[in-house]
């Protein structure tokens, strides 16, 4: 069973800069795309950045969006959900609709022109905003499966997943003061609603919840803050019928809160959509 994988249709790719006192900036249509390219060298990992902490998030990710931990199998995911929000694909659930999807072929075609994926470009940038197949059916999907055996396409999503997703969380969650577990629950947010400019919008579930509590770079408690920060991310889900089980919040995210867990150790145990997950 694939779970829905929600993002803003409003998202569309920016540059991950900029990111230390406000909020991480990521996909918004009014926004220019980031030119791919060389990216600089990460900081020391001492949080969700480390390979072992990065490994988990990703497994836990996998069990809201694809109901598995094998993260690394769904290089080849690829089907319309019916969230209105067109094909959804790959590792992060990258969307025909929001724009990531497209400002990855883009990038894997800059990497290897002429893969398979290259001439279905035309027809990614018509449906950009949409739901719509246009110019993608009726090998898409089949052509986004041979693509994924190729290590260049998958080395591009995870290059994506970074830019877009994971550095940005990651890095404003240094720039509060929070944890692992709180890039974490930062990481998770931008995954499922983007950060455009609309109110269920990463940045905006931040600005909503600093009415509410102070991170902890800001003189704030660390729990304190996260619990504010997971009591906006459940009303930006429930503005949205597809986002109304708060599971991935409420059995999850909230039990590793609830233990203290905050640099998210092993083992870990929760539930995501009625489903029981562990990591030893």
């Amino acid at each position: 069973m694939f779970t829905p994988h929600r993002k803003s249709l409003t998202i569309g790719a920016v540059l991950t800069a900029a990111l230390l006192a406000a909020p991480v900036a990521a996909h918004a249509t009014d926004a220019p795309r980031a030119e791919a390219g060389p990216r600089v060298a990460a900081a020391a990992a001492t949080g969700l950045d480390d390979p072992a902490k990065k490994d988990i998030a990703m497994q836990i990710v996998s069990s809201a969006e694809n109901s598995s931990l094998d993260w690394k199998a769904q290089y080849k995911y690829i089907e319309d959900i019916g969230d209105g929000r067109g094909y959804t694909a790959g590792i992060i659930g990258f969307c025909s609709g929001t724009g990531d999807m497209l400002d990855l072929v883009e990038y894997y075609t800059q990497v290897k022109p002429g893969n398979v994926l290259a001439k279905y470009l035309p027809a990614l940038r018509k449906v950009d905003g949409s739901d719509s197949h246009a110019g993608l059916d009726p090998n898409f999907t089949k052509d986004w499966a041979k693509a994924a055996q190729d290590s260049v396409f998958k080395k591009a999503q995870d290059h994506e997943r970074d830019r877009v997703y994971f550095d940005p969380s990651v890095k404003q969650g240094k720039s509060d003061g929070v944890g692992t577990l709180g890039q974490f629950i930062y990481y998770d947010a931008i995954v499922m609603h983007g950060d455009g400019t609309d109110s269920t919008s990463f940045r905006n579930i931040r600005k909503r919840a600093l009415t509410k509590a102070k991170p902890p770079a800001q003189g704030g408690n660390e729990t304190t803050w996260l619990n504010a920060f997971l009591d906006a991310r459940v009303w930006a889900m429930k503005q949205e019928e597809a986002h109304s089980d708060t599971s991935r919040v409420d059995t999850a995210q909230r039990v590793f809160l609830k233990k203290g867990n905050l640099n998210l150790n092993t083992p870990l145990d929760w539930k995501v959509y009625g489903d029981s997950f562990h990591i030893g």
